[in-house]
């Protein structure tokens, strides 16, 4: 299992209210809009902060995991004419471009 996992701040200007609208109601719908998404991705889990009492705070306002059976599905998705031009272009709207962090990586289960 492959994992793309993205940690996402929102762009200058939007309220965090904001951006997990648009994410959740713009964003995710396009993307899962295109057949590759159905077809490559096993698993997309989009977290969210949350309060935390004698925690700092958050660092990004959300942190996207994509599951894939293999690097090729990855690249199948992320390098489709599809996403590469209907999906890819949208993120300006909502994401600070300059501070997304991303890792592509196989879990390791050490705990279930």
């Amino acid at each position: 299992m492959i994992k793309m996992i993205i940690t996402i701040k929102r762009r200058e200007g939007m309220s965090h209210e904001e951006f997990v609208h648009y994410q959740r109601e713009i964003h995710r719908p396009l993307l899962m809009s295109i057949p590759e998404s159905r077809r490559y991705i096993r698993r997309f889990v989009v977290s969210y902060p949350i309060r935390a009492p004698k925690y700092s705070g958050p660092d990004y306002d959300s942190v996207v995991e994509a599951w894939f059976d293999s690097m090729e599905d990855m690249n199948a998705l992320y390098l489709s004419e599809n996403f590469l031009s209907k999906v890819d272009p949208d993120h300006v709207n909502f994401m600070d471009l300059s501070s997304y962090g991303r890792i592509v990586a196989e879990e390791e289960v050490v705990i279930g």
